[in-house]
């Protein structure tokens, strides 16, 4: 199991840490810029969740793998781009890219939020789906928010398709299957929820409701 976990916490954190970093050297960071956002977009929610549940040091500074994961999946990115720069302007990008930092993001939000569920369950004894679920939906988005805020964006959670909603959707179903069919096959279901709800979302634009006001001529 803690194999297991050590996988997805992995595969999380180069997909989150990819997103930061691509969000800086789009906003034209220096290498410091770069490797500063893309692990902050990794490990950023994971700090937020250790805070809340009394995790000193959080677990990213405890265990600096993580943070040295990022750092190399962020020079990687940056040094492509920096001998290829052309790469940002051309139909890969648009065609490609989007494609995958979409992808990227939508594993790294379902890994998360599994994560921090399965880490809040096994700190606190008492049985509180509400705030697992609440710090599941912390660790998926909080990194990202945080992201955001720094590259001089609104942060995604508020103005783009559904988003923590999906997060939310595949904790609940963590929460409702893992006593029956097993904690890895649990995290695996909520993953899978919260990816394809996020996907289908973003294949057909789904948005909760909003007001749209009309410009003052």
């Amino acid at each position: 199991m803690d194999t297991f976990i050590f996988i997805l916490e992995i595969i999380g954190t180069i997909a989150f840490a990819s997103s930061g970093a691509m969000i800086a050297i789009e906003k034209k960071m220096d290498i410091f810029g770069v490797n500063i956002l893309g692990a902050t977009t990794a490990v950023g929610g994971g700090i937020m969740r250790d805070v809340i549940l009394g995790v000193t040091p959080p677990t990213a500074f405890a265990k600096p793998v993580y943070i040295l994961f990022a750092a190399l999946t962020s020079t990687l990115l940056f040094a492509i781009v920096y001998t290829t720069p052309d790469i940002l302007h051309s139909k890969i990008k648009n065609k490609i890219y989007d494609k995958i930092m979409l992808w990227c993001d939508t594993v790294g939000l379902g890994i998360f939020t599994v994560l921090g569920i399965q880490t809040a369950s096994r700190l606190v004894t008492e049985d509180n789906p509400f705030f697992f679920i609440f710090i599941g939906v912390l660790t998926g988005v909080g990194g990202g928010v945080v992201r955001d805020i720094m590259a001089g964006e609104t942060p995604y959670i508020l103005v783009r398709e559904i988003y923590a909603s999906a997060s939310i959707a595949g904790g609940i179903v963590y929460i409702a299957c893992r006593n029956s069919v097993g904690e890895a096959s649990g995290m695996l279901l909520g993953l899978c929820v919260t990816v394809v709800v996020r996907a289908l979302a973003t294949h057909f634009h789904w948005n909760l409701l909003r007001i749209h006001c009309r410009t003052a001529k």
